[in-house]
């Protein structure tokens, strides 16, 4: 199966991670703003939120959108507000075992890291990225040898390299001191990692 034969939902739900991990990346560009503002919704968890997070794309500045950026994930020299890396939530620190896990699991996938920044892998941003790639069969702009993911090997990996912990982090990022435009992100995140962990569950 290639990207061309998914069907809707997964194209949305790919869709849905590579516009979250382009949020938590980097600091929203104008261009990215411009592409929030044409977010539709309706009135189910998911819809909401996004409706939320195109009023707040509508309304900020960009330079307001990246000096909260600087300030919930670089700080002033000491570090931001929020860590979004697994290690950290899982063990209280950084680089230990579920980074060494996952670089397992992605040389098992066939996926190497990019090295376009210097954040370790377990970073939330790219491991929505990579589920992502599971789901469409590229990552980074490139095609994966194995092609789109099948269900199962999705499950596993969001199983075991988000579901643990990325709603205890987007609670955080949500509730942050310097969290404006972010909360409308997180309120995303959130949605989309309730229905996912559900429809793993009822597929299992």
């Amino acid at each position: 199966m290639s990207a061309k034969d998914l069907d809707v939902a997964d194209m949305y739900r790919a869709g849905l991670y590579g516009l979250l991990s382009r949020a938590i990346s980097a600091a929203p560009d104008q261009e990215f703003l411009n592409d929030l503002k044409q977010l539709d919704g309706n009135d189910t968890a998911l819809g909401a939120a996004l409706l939320s997070l195109r009023a707040a794309a509508s309304t900020m500045e960009r330079q307001s959108v990246e000096d909260e950026y600087s300030a919930l994930f670089f700080g002033m020299g000491q570090g931001g507000e929020v860590l979004p890396y697994a290690s950290y939530y899982l063990t209280g620190n950084l680089h230990d075992r579920p980074l060494a896990d996952l670089r397992g699991d992605m040389s098992e996938l066939g996926i190497a890291h990019a090295k376009l920044n210097n954040e370790p892998e377990d970073h939330i941003g790219y491991l929505f990225e990579i589920m992502h790639g599971l789901i469409t069969g590229t990552l980074g702009g490139e095609v994966l040898d194995s092609g789109p993911a099948d269900l199962t090997t999705q499950m596993v990996f969001f199983d075991a390299h988000i579901k643990p912990w990325a709603e205890d982090f987007f609670a955080d990022l949500e509730a942050a001191q310097s969290a404006a435009f972010y909360v409308a992100v997180s309120a995303v995140a959130k949605a989309l990692l309730v229905i996912e962990r559900e429809a793993f569950q009822m597929a299992a």
